[in-house]
């Protein structure tokens, strides 16, 4: 344990995320992604939802200035938009280049660049279209 980081960061994520360089995205996969067959790196993330791991990581993990999107997202079926979308603007507003629009894919698209990512994190989110993938920018200390 460290303070000032949250205990949902596992040391194996903690080295995840001091790994990735400038550009590289992860993957935060709720509980019905696919993840181990689309993973370069997997983690897991058992017992945790995506919203709690982003409101863990952000902190330490700087948003990527140099694209027009804050995060990818996969595409919906459906009238009304998921309510965790609400959820992950709400945190993703609270950083520095977090209050851009999101880009969405459809699902083949997605699980495409889903493959590409640095690593994917699986959790037990069960909200449906729960996917995001954030993208790295450059740390400035």
């Amino acid at each position: 344990m460290l303070k000032g980081i949250s205990p949902l960061v596992s040391p194996e994520l903690l080295h995840v995320l001091a790994s990735m360089g400038h550009g590289d995205e992860i993957v935060f996969g709720d509980s019905n992604f696919p993840a181990a067959s689309h993973a370069q790196r997997l983690l897991r993330a058992d017992g945790n939802t995506i919203t709690a791991l982003l409101d863990a990581v952000l902190p330490l993990f700087p948003l990527d200035y140099a694209v027009d999107y804050t995060a990818v997202l996969m595409v919906y079926r459906g009238e009304t938009e998921p309510k965790v979308w609400g959820r992950y603007r709400e945190i993703l507003a609270r950083y520095p280049d977090g209050n851009k629009e999101f880009l969405t894919l459809q699902k083949p698209d997605f699980y495409e660049r889903a493959k590409k990512a640095y690593c994917v994190v699986a959790t037990t989110e069960s909200e449906g279209f729960a996917n995001i993938i954030v993208r790295k920018g450059v740390v400035r200390l």
